[in-house]
Formats: structure tokens, C-alpha cells, sequence
């Protein structure tokens, strides 16, 4: 990734939408986007130039959103954990930023959205100069996608704000509650024993 094409855009659509016709190695910055999506039909909204909004195409991996996870956490700072499956959080539990990745054509599109100097209302903000965030983010990606699953999936246990904790699980119309006891070999979420691969989490 040291020889990427960086692509520093203004206003887009979405830093996904550019990056779905870009080669593998490629990183899409924008300043703003007018239709950022976060998982299922979220949206991703923030005022210009106040947010990290960045897409890597990478090599697709089962497990691209758990080393992803990983590496905005250590990029944005010690205090950051994750939140299954996505979520950057602070303080006990208030979102910082979230991950999305998308399979196309033989390529991921991992987008990483990053509160900087503004969030919305019970969100944080990591108040650190964009630049600083991305050089640490593309070499923590880097760092990453290139060691063993077990690794990745050791350092998200560590860094983990949702195992060990009482959790609501919606998905597909279903309801799972239980003990988030472990993250499996795939990224799912072992919640009583019970594997969930996809779904919108609450901490009980």
C-alpha cells in the first residue's frame, strides 16, 4: 500500500460509490458526502471537512471488517474499542466513527467514517488533525490485512466492548438476546452459544 493512488476528492456521493471503479491499492478521501451510508439503511451525515470520510479497495477477506475494526481503533488512539460488528466507540459506548465493507468484483470496499471536530447528538469526536488519523489508518490497514486470522481475531477480542456483555441482536426480523461470549473463526458473534453473522446489536 505504500505506492496507493490516493484519491483527495471535495464532495462526493459516497467515498464507496468512487472507490467501486477503482483498481485494488487504490484509497478515496473526500471532505464530504451527500449520501454516506452506514450498515443496512443507516445513514452517515457530517458537516464538510469535519469528519474522516476514507474507502481502501482492498483484496476481499472473510474477516476484512474485524482487521479493519482493529486498525481504526489503534490509529484513532488507546481509549477507542469496537463494538460488534462495526462500530468505533468511546466513553462507555458512544459511537465515534463505524466501518462498511463491500464485495464487488473480485475487490472489498472497506469505508471508514471518523467523527473528527463534529458529532451528532450522544456521538464523540476524536478532535485530531485528519491527516495525522489517515497516515496512522492506511499503515495500521496495511498491518492488518496482512497477519494470520487468529491474530486479528485475538487483538478484536482485546480491544472488544461487546463480549462478556448482555446484548440484543436484531436480524432478518429475528430477535436474539443473550451473553456475547466470543467472536468466532468468520466474524460472527457467539451470543449463548449461538453463532450471528450480520445484525444491529444492542448493549443490555
Amino acid at each position: 500500500m505504500g505506492k496507493a493512488k490516493v484519491l483527495r476528492l471535495g464532495t462526493v456521493t459516497s467515498t464507496q460509490d468512487v472507490a467501486r471503479d477503482l483498481p485494488i491499492g487504490s484509497i478515496v478521501i473526500a471532505d464530504r458526502q451527500t449520501a454516506g451510508r452506514g450498515r443496512g439503511d443507516h445513514r452517515w451525515e457530517a458537516p464538510l471537512g469535519t469528519a474522516l470520510l476514507v474507502s481502501f479497495v482492498l483484496e476481499p477477506s472473510p474477516l476484512l471488517s474485524i482487521a479493519a475494526g482493529v486498525a481504526a481503533a489503534e490509529a484513532c488512539g488507546p481509549s477507542v474499542r469496537l463494538k460488534w460488528p462495526n462500530d468505533l466507540v468511546v466513553d462507555g459506548g458512544l459511537k465515534l466513527g463505524g466501518i462498511l465493507v463491500e464485495n464487488t468484483g473480485g475487490k472489498a470496499l472497506c469505508g471508514i467514517g471518523i467523527n473528527l471536530h463534529w458529532a451528532p447528538e450522544g456521538a464523540a469526536r476524536l478532535d485530531q488533525p485528519r491527516d495525522e488519523v489517515i497516515d496512522r489508518l492506511r499503515h495500521k490497514i496495511e498491518q492488518w490485512t496482512d497477519v494470520p486470522d487468529e491474530v486479528v481475531l485475538a487483538r478484536w477480542r482485546q480491544l472488544s466492548d461487546t463480549l462478556g456483555r448482555r446484548v440484543r441482536v436484531e436480524f432478518s426480523g429475528q430477535t436474539i438476546e443473550g451473553v456475547a461470549q466470543d467472536i468466532g473463526p468468520r466474524g460472527e458473534l457467539m451470543v449463548d452459544g449461538k453463532p450471528v453473522i450480520a445484525g444491529s446489536l444492542t448493549l443490555l
